[in-house]
């Protein structure tokens, strides 16, 4: 038997890449990432083409995911996920650490869907849609019935993509960002177009508007607003929907099914739905030239008053400060913005709530001559970028992480068999 060669000081209580991945319960790819995040250090081995790592860092760093991943109640007793792209702190929030309201003032929405994806800006970022996902997707969505909603056809589109792509199921990080800069445009253009004739080019904000609006030509504070509601809109930490698509990606779901699941949540009225409500709303407002008598009716009828509050904003919520504040531009927004504005006044005699980006959406809409559904088109189409984002990152966790355990509260067993 051949002796086992000395270990050098240099070498011992060092892991391989397979024993440090095995270890963290990750793929190599992770292990790497954490290095590149600085969650680990790493050391060539000399002569070769791997790398070691010290074993009580990367048990320490096992021991922290543990912890982190148990998915205990957050501070309000909401389940808490670890993620490094959106936090909402005060009346702000941000993007990677950076005020999100001043990305979606100082770039595309494009630009902002690869800084959340990457953490790099990419100056001048435009996202071109295959023609072949293109025409799958859009015949799905012509085969749908006129009274489809907004969701029913991004949702047909996305799965109808997925077939459309062979190598759906590479959840490399290169081959996901490939999906994304695809994926987002064939919605875009899988949509029934309002001006046929118009091509699918230019800014992803033009190509939507053509979807959306009876207005042929929009005027440049138009189109600025459409955008920047897109990337303003691009991510909210973890809602309803975005939650959901954490949970498909934990179970390695690819990025279509992903976003899929993100697209079946947000059709409810609390969500994506939302400004759909508000935009109704708003056009009883215009339609009858007071807010009163249809506040009246709303809380005569029990219903909450859409487009007011938000949950995580104490104060003004700062997407809808934004919006407005650039609407106040667009032609023929004032009479919106008017009612609007009634709307909080006199809401406010009940309860003092600020205007939040569901009543901005439904003024941007109303103003552009949009259809009570564009809402919550915009708000799908921007939420995707949040999406992926969020997927990329879940793809880097630990396999079904997000399995929390059920507290059954039935009857206790064993119990006879039904007759």
């Amino acid at each position: 038997m051949r002796d086992q060669e000395p270990v050098s000081p240099d070498t011992a209580r060092r892991l391989s890449t397979k024993e440090a991945a095995e270890l963290l319960g990750v793929k190599p790819e992770t292990l790497y990432a954490y290095v590149s995040r600085g969650q680990l250090s790493s050391r060539r081995v000399p002569g070769g083409r791997g790398s070691t790592f010290d074993t009580a860092e990367v048990e320490a760093l096992a021991r922290r995911n543990r912890r982190e991943n148990a998915a205990g109640p957050g501070p309000g007793g909401e389940l808490g996920v670890r993620t490094r792209i959106t936090l909402i702190e005060g009346d702000r929030y941000y993007f990677r650490g950076v005020d999100a309201v001043d990305l979606a003032a100082r770039h595309s929405y494009e630009e902002v869907a690869e800084w959340l994806w990457t953490g790099r800006m990419r100056r001048g970022a435009t996202f071109e849609a295959p023609g072949a996902a293109v025409a799958v997707a859009r015949r799905a969505v012509e085969a749908l019935p006129e009274h489809a909603s907004p969701a029913d056809r991004l949702r047909v589109a996305t799965i109808a993509a997925a077939t459309a792509d062979p190598l759906r199921f590479d959840l490399s990080e290169d081959a996901v960002l490939g999906t994304a800069r695809t994926l987002v445009p064939t919605l875009v253009s899988a949509l029934p177009p309002v001006w046929p004739e118009r091509h699918d080019d230019g800014p992803l904000a033009h190509r939507l508007w053509t979807r959306l609006s009876h207005r042929e030509d929009p005027d440049e504070a138009s189109l600025r607003a459409l955008d920047t509601a897109l990337a303003l809109l691009a991510d909210h930490d973890l809602a309803a929907s975005t939650l959901a698509v954490r949970v498909a990606a934990s179970a390695r779901a690819h990025a279509y099914a992903a976003v899929s699941a993100g697209l079946g949540v947000i059709e409810g009225p609390l969500h994506g739905a939302a400004s759909g409500l508000a935009h109704r709303l708003l056009h009883d407002v215009l339609d009858r030239g007071d807010a009163a008598p249809v506040i009246a009716d709303e809380l005569r009828a029990g219903r909450r008053i859409p487009g007011l509050g938000h949950r995580l904003y104490p104060g003004e919520d700062p997407r809808a400060r934004a919006l407005f504040a650039l609407l106040e531009d667009v032609p023929r927004a004032e009479p919106a913005l008017l009612a609007a504005r009634d709307i909080v006044e006199t809401t406010a005699r009940h309860t003092p709530l600020h205007a939040n980006v569901d009543l901005a959406l439904a003024v941007l809409t109303t103003s552009c001559g949009m259809p009570a559904g564009a809402g919550e088109t915009i708000f799908a189409v921007a939420r995707t970028a949040g999406w992926i984002a969020h997927a990329l990152e879940e793809y880097g966790e630990r396999p079904l992480r997000m399995r929390p355990s059920g507290l059954y509260t039935g009857p206790k067993p064993p119990q006879q068999l039904p007759e």
